[in-house]
């Protein structure tokens, strides 16, 4: 057996950090209660270190830990569960969901033959995907995230679960029929290209800083969604965006606005001036989905104190 020393457990755990970080997110859908699971986990993986030996890497190790962690809290957290729905739900109806930061996952570094690289593959952290798996129960939310994200085998799944292969197998199979519609349905095919989502981005950012919600309008698809968040609001189709649009764009003040990214998604850092006010200030960050050259969901995030973990000053 072997036992990690103070310093030792230090810089393996620095290590795996962000990469934990970024399960943990996926867990329980929120930068900030991430934030909190890490150091849970870091005070887990310390309080028993005496435990580990090289029977398992430490990576693994640390996964087991957090797990664990982000298992305890989801179900001791009754502001989880997200109510059953015909339709795909939407960032909306999980009011904790919060954008992750393209900034923090390029800390995991470019090499893909890394094993924390499939982790953070667009198809795995996008929007959509995310307020999908807060449908799930916390055990096949789990067992979804180890098997089919991380790659892990049934075996290991059981054992980070306490369960046996037989219940993991059945957990997942349930997991994945809850996601087959989201799947089956398109809303989750392969994203845009870069250069497409650029132009998309560079319009929606321009039409609000000169006021125009008929851009945006112009920009959407037939079936387009906006939801914005934490207030719970969401609206589903041009019109119904259009009609909110031509308030939200103009009513509050004047826009400036700053490209960004997260979840791999185009993103806008939307600055707020009001009326009155000389200073523009943080105010909300856009999540934008494109596909077929047309914005198809507009997720937007008024929570200003996001915006550090952006790299963004409060105000302009």
């Amino acid at each position: 057996m072997t036992v990690l020393d103070e310093s030792g457990f230090a810089a393996q755990l620095e290590r795996h950090r962000r990469e934990i970080h970024v399960h943990c997110y996926r867990m329980v859908g929120s930068v900030d209660d991430a934030d909190d699971l890490v150091q849970e986990t870091l005070t887990r993986a310390w309080r028993h270190r005496s435990s580990f030996a090289q029977r398992s890497s430490v990576r693994v190790w640390l996964y087991r830990i957090a797990t664990n962690a982000c298992l305890d809290f989801v179900e001791h957290s009754a502001r989880r569960v997200v109510p059953a729905s015909d339709r795909l739900p939407a960032p909306a109806d999980a009011p904790w969901l919060q954008p992750y930061p393209d900034r923090l996952l390029d800390q995991l570094g470019p090499g893909s033959a890394e094993p924390e690289a499939a982790a953070v593959a667009k198809e795995t952290i996008e929007l959509i995907l995310l307020a999908a798996i807060q449908l799930l129960p916390p055990t096949q939310r789990a067992v979804l995230i180890l098997r089919d994200v991380l790659g892990w085998s049934a075996s290991e799944t059981a054992a980070v679960i306490e369960s046996s292969v037989t219940a993991a197998n059945s957990a997942l199979q349930r997991a994945r029929m809850t996601l087959r519609k989201a799947r089956s349905s398109g809303a989750m095919e392969a994203p845009e290209a870069r250069d497409v989502d650029h132009e998309v981005l560079q319009r929606y950012m321009d039409a609000h800083e000169r006021g125009d919600p008929s851009v945006v309008i112009a920009l959407l698809r037939d079936d387009a969604r906006l939801s914005i968040s934490p207030g719970g609001w969401l609206w589903q189709g041009r019109e119904a965006i259009g009609e909110a649009l031509l308030e939200g764009m103009t009513r509050p003040g004047e826009w400036r606005m700053v490209a960004t990214r997260a979840n791999r998604q185009p993103a806008a850092a939307g600055y707020l001036r009001r009326p009155g006010d000389s200073t523009y200030r943080a105010h909300v960050v856009c999540v934008l989905r494109v596909r077929g050259g047309a914005l198809e969901d507009i997720a937007a995030f008024e929570e200003p104190r996001l915006f550090p973990a952006f790299g963004l000053p409060p105000s302009l």
